[in-house]
Parts: structure tokens; sequence; C-alpha cells
């Protein structure tokens, strides 16, 4: 039934953004029978469909969930990302990076990964850098959707030593989430770690890194600029 409702608001979507011609199919059946498109004919004789007001109703509610949606994952985004900084790791957010994949014919695959939090030690040593993937999850629908997504997961895993799902508390249990994975939850008293994430030595492949150094790493957070320093000196 959900995914009937989403492909319901997807239809009213397109309709409302283009000329409103008819599919005469089901979905479409279904948003006349329910009031939120009405059949329209122009004066030669032309039939396109028209959203009607309770569609219009239907379309805003849908972009207000949709917007606090985003601004709870873009929250909880931020609070990962800094308590990575804090952690002494160099951070990125919204990175778009090429991850070697394993093919059936014995060679490479590449396959784009698109990590919501990346971070590395801030080390002078290659080896001790152990890149880390967070996935932040707010809705248990985008969960359940990324968990059936299995080239996803193996992108991720191929650029980092740890994969954690980050969770709103409440939308899940740790249990659903395969093992591959830390899991960590989050309220408003913080981040818990519910089960640590498998770890395992990885070298970054030079494109990674090359594409780290065209991307902006988070700055430094005010408040921790003179712990790091210490610890640099410290070093």
């Amino acid at each position: 039934m959900a995914d009937a409702a989403a492909a319901q608001r997807r239809r009213l979507r397109e309709i409302w953004r283009s000329a409103g011609w008819p599919c005469r199919d089901a979905v479409e059946l279904e948003l006349l029978v329910a009031g939120l498109v009405e059949r329209v004919w122009d004066g030669e004789g032309r039939e396109t469909l028209r959203v009607t007001d309770a569609g219009l109703a239907l379309l805003a509610e849908t972009r207000r969930r949709n917007q606090a949606a985003f601004d709870a994952h873009e929250a909880l985004v931020a609070q990962v990302a800094r308590e990575m900084q804090r952690a002494g790791r160099v951070v990125w957010r919204g990175l778009s990076l090429r991850a070697p994949l394993a093919a059936e014919d014995g060679g490479t695959a590449w396959a784009m990964a698109m990590p919501d939090v990346f971070s590395i030690r801030h080390t002078t040593v290659e080896d001790y850098t152990e890149p880390v993937v967070h996935e932040i999850k707010v809705s248990r629908a985008d969960l359940l959707s990324d968990l059936r997504r299995a080239a996803k997961g193996e992108a991720y895993r191929a650029l980092a030593s740890q994969c954690w799902y980050v969770l709103r508390r409440g939308i899940a249990q740790p249990e659903e989430v395969p093992e591959l994975y830390g899991v960590m939850l989050a309220d408003g008293a913080g981040l818990e770690v519910a089960r640590p994430a498998p770890r395992r030595a990885l070298r970054l492949p030079f494109a990674v890194w090359m594409a780290l150094a065209r991307a902006h790493a988070e700055p430094p957070q005010q408040d921790d600029g003179q712990a790091m320093l210490g610890d640099q000196d410290g070093g």
C-alpha cells in the first residue's frame, strides 16, 4: 500500500509539472477516483488531466514532510561529522567517489558511492588512515530501501575499513542491519554505539585520493582548534 501511495504521489507531481496528457493506467485511475486529478477538454475536444485543489493540498503536504525529513537528515549528518572531527579525523560530506568492485570476468568494475560522511584519521602514515563511512538514516523506509541495494553496500565497503549505519533511534533495531556494518543510534542525547563495526585493513585507491584532494574537507570546529593544535604538537 505504501508503494502504491508513493506511485500516486510521483504521478501527481508529473501531472502538475507537465501538460497533463493522460496515460490511462491503474495509477491514473486511482488518482481520478480519489479526486486528486480531474479530466478536462479543450475547445478541440482534446482530453488532459488537471490537478485538483485536493491534489495540490496533497502535493504541498508531501513537500512539507520531505523537507522535514531532509532537515532531520542533514542535522544528523552534521552531528556525525562533528563527532568525527572531535575524534581527530579529517571529514568530508556529500562526496561522489568511484569505488572499485570485483567484476564477474575477474576484472574491476567501478561504481559510484556517495557516503553521507567520509573520514580518515589525521596521520602522516598511509597505513594508519583508517577510512570510515557513515551512512545516515532518519526514516525506516529509507533504511530498508538502502539495505535492498547490495551494490551500494559493496561500494561503501570498497572505500572504507569500517562502515556504519547511524539510525535515528526508534526507526529500526540494530539486528535488522547486516553484521557487515556497525550501528549507532542517535537521539537528542547524542550518539550511542549499538554494535561496533568490523574492521579490516584497507588502502584507498589513488583515484580516491585525487577525489579527496579536489573536494573540500569540513572546516575544523572553532571550539576544537586548540585541542587539535595540542595533538599535533604532542605527536
